[in-house]
């Protein structure tokens, strides 16, 4: 089952359609949609124009020649594909983008990202795109002929709590593209968080010129504020989203990062509570340090 409102977290529509898979019976018009879901599954559903189709693979797919499974290969390998997402980006960012695009959740965890950072270093770029199409999991979650979809976002027996809550950091809703849909760009979004193992605050997407959504941004060490340790020198970081100008029609930030972090004694956590929802923000987390 999906986390809270699907619609209010941006995954309605994916909660919403059915996984495809290629019959024997399917007609052009169902073909065609296949291709275009696989395009934006794979591509993270970024813009492709005309001229970047992978034009004989659709036509050997069209045949029966090959399966979905194999036309998500070679759209994979397809030059566009490493261009987008191999050649410009960091290499745990590709990593990232991988497990996505390919397996739909995050990775499990350090070693996870580590063994594929090695496929990358002794076998090159298409051996690590062929452990994911090749494995266990992706024959068991797709099959041959299911398109592949995103699944990390549903709360699953045997997955931990820390990757359920990263799948929504890389899946912002749909209508965001992984080629400039990331408030991070071409940074990784979970490096710090996998290597920590820890969760990540589940914000909606923003919610546009309505002001009822809110962008999730990293913290950096430059938003953290330290007000004063208690005698026990217990603290509890707090984590606040979506400051917001009051009165004005698309609500633009008033503080420069919409994300910001103060350190707090419990004494002072009713005070501080109450000092952040006048100033309009949202608290995203509060956590003991």
């Amino acid at each position: 089952m999906a986390f809270g409102p699907a619609s209010q977290l941006g995954v309605s529509l994916f909660e919403d359609t059915p996984p495809l898979e290629r019959v024997s019976d399917c007609s052009q018009e169902e073909l065609e949609s296949i291709i275009r879901a696989v395009y934006r599954q794979v591509l993270g559903n970024a813009y492709v124009m005309e001229s970047e189709r992978a034009t004989v693979p659709e036509s050997q797919f069209k045949r029966g020649e090959l399966s979905v499974r194999e036309f998500v290969r070679a759209v994979a390998k397809s030059n566009l594909y490493r261009s987008r997402f191999f050649d410009t980006c960091p290499r745990y960012r590709f990593i990232e983008l991988n497990f996505k695009h390919f397996l739909g959740r995050t990775p499990d965890g350090l070693e996870e990202m580590r063994a594929h950072s090695t496929i990358l270093d002794t076998q090159g770029f298409e051996a690590e795109i062929d452990s994911y199409l090749d494995s266990d999991e992706y024959q068991n979650a797709y099959g041959e002929n299911i398109v592949p979809y995103y699944r990390g976002y549903k709360t699953q027996p045997g997955k931990t709590m820390v990757g359920f809550t990263h799948m929504f950091a890389l899946l912002r809703g749909a209508s965001s593209s992984d080629l400039k849909g990331s408030l991070t760009g071409k940074s990784p979004v979970l490096n710090k968080y996998v290597i920590q193992d820890i969760p990540i605050p589940v914000v909606p997407p923003s919610g546009g010129s309505v002001g009822d959504g809110w962008s999730f941004q990293d913290t950096s060490s430059g938003a953290s504020t330290r007000l004063g340790a208690g005698e026990d020198g217990k603290m509890y970081r707090i984590e606040v989203t979506g400051y917001k100008s009051v009165g004005r029609v698309n609500r633009v930030s008033k503080i420069r990062r919409s994300n910001q972090v103060y350190y707090v004694p419990f004494a002072r956590l009713s005070q501080e509570y109450q000092r952040i929802h006048k100033e309009g923000g949202v608290i995203a987390s509060i956590t003991p340090c």
